[in-house]
């Protein structure tokens, strides 16, 4: 498990700039036993209107073209 933690690290750095550049951020909360990993949007993210958009057509986009072995992406509260 730890190296599929390290290659959707490695995924989500891939846009983590585009995020940070409007002032928000993600990070991995969970990486299910059955592939689904959890995400927490931070900062500016957290709240932004574009949220849903970010997380479908970035994050959501860039993990499953990265890392095939994820069966999906759930945004989660912390």
């Amino acid at each position: 498990m730890h190296i599929l933690h390290n290659k959707v690290e490695e995924a989500l750095n891939i846009i983590r700039p585009y995020l940070e550049e409007d002032g928000g951020n993600v990070e991995i909360v969970e990486i299910t036993e059955d592939n689904i990993v959890k995400v927490s949007l931070l900062g500016a993210c957290k709240t932004c209107s574009m949220s849903h958009m970010t997380m479908k057509a970035g994050i959501e986009e860039i993990i499953k073209k990265t890392v095939p072995e994820i069966r999906g992406i759930e945004a989660v509260s912390i």
